[in-house]
């Protein structure tokens, strides 16, 4: 198979759990080839480079094999070859540090833990 359209392929290679997440994906903006947004029915073929969207930080993929069936976890380095650049990653360990000082709003109440954390915090402050 030369092309594949590239809703099929993110879910085939379990870049996205479902096609329908996949295909939303392309249509909200997320998805882009050679930094132009691209429609759920685009035709990708190998060699391209396909960047995926998914916040904080943007994936980037070379497909080396075009598909359109879900193939096993064991397979995927076949399919394609993560180029996703270092500086993505070490925003996304920032993120992950940082997520106790941005609580999200309607999370709800904090736990006891992080209460105490708070607690001990402001009374560092003090």
């Amino acid at each position: 198979m030369e092309e594949a359209r590239i809703d099929k392929w993110l879910w085939a290679s379990r870049i996205f759990k479902t096609r329908s997440i996949a295909a939303d994906a392309c249509k909200n903006g997320r998805v882009s080839i050679g930094g132009v947004s691209v429609k759920p029915s685009r035709m990708v073929k190998v060699g391209e480079t396909v960047s995926v969207r998914k916040p904080p930080i943007t994936y980037s993929f070379r497909i080396l094999k075009t598909i359109e069936q879900r193939v096993g976890a064991k397979l995927l380095p076949e399919i394609y070859e993560n180029v996703t650049a270092p500086e993505q990653y070490e925003l996304l360990e920032m993120t992950r540090i940082s997520g106790f000082v941005d609580r999200a709003r309607g999370t709800g109440r904090p736990t006891k833990k992080e209460r105490r954390s708070l607690d001990a915090f402001i009374s560092d402050l003090d």
